[in-house]
């Protein structure tokens, strides 16, 4: 072998020890500064310990069941369970009152809903069945018989408020007025319907 290919392969060695094609020296007191380093993961970075999530707190919790519970059941504002001795009545917000005397006087029921001896729960679903049914048949007015309680555990109307609170919900629901007399009184509503 050649002098002059010795040469190249001896430098050749030196640069692969001294990648920066830095002296020695350098290269010797690069190594003693960062002897205590320690390598990285083999990702190539250095993988930090998750923090746990922080705790919930139980009032947080309570909080939010509640908020659950009242969404499944439907709460009834004291002032519609107060019995006054008046006709409890409804009128969508922005129309006149006027419809009520209307309603009350000049409306015919085009079909009824009797809702004796149903549970809440069965009387919303026929509720919400019955008011779909009439929308689509393009009827205006409605009576929805819940009954006066008589028959029932303390001869409380189990239904009357509930049944009112559920129509005030309903977009198709214009007004509602206690039914006279000859079509059930205070064990009925007759409801106004929005038109098609």
């Amino acid at each position: 072998m050649s002098a002059t290919r010795r040469g190249r392969t001896t430098a050749t060695r030196r640069a692969a020890d001294n990648p920066g094609g830095c002296p020695e020296e350098d290269a010797r007191l690069f190594r003693q500064a960062v002897a205590d380093v320690q390598p990285l993961s083999p990702h190539g970075r250095y993988l930090h310990d998750t923090p746990p999530p922080p705790p919930i707190p139980l009032s947080r919790l309570r909080d939010e069941r509640a908020v659950i519970l009242e969404s499944l059941t439907d709460p009834i504002r004291w002032d519609e369970a107060a019995e006054t001795g008046e006709e409890l009545s409804y009128v969508r917000p922005g129309l006149s009152r006027q419809i009520l005397r209307r309603l009350r006087s000049q409306w015919v029921a085009q079909a009824e809903l009797d809702l004796h001896g149903l549970n809440r729960l069965e009387a919303k679903h026929e509720l919400a069945d019955f008011l779909h049914e009439c929308r689509r048949r393009g009827l205006r007015c409605v009576r929805i018989i819940h009954g006066k309680g008589l028959g029932s555990k303390n001869r409380e109307p189990v239904l009357k408020l509930h049944v009112r609170h559920w129509l005030t919900q309903r977009d198709e629901v214009l007004a509602y007025v206690q039914a006279r007399p000859a079509e059930g009184g205070s064990g009925a509503v007759m409801v106004l319907l929005r038109g098609r």
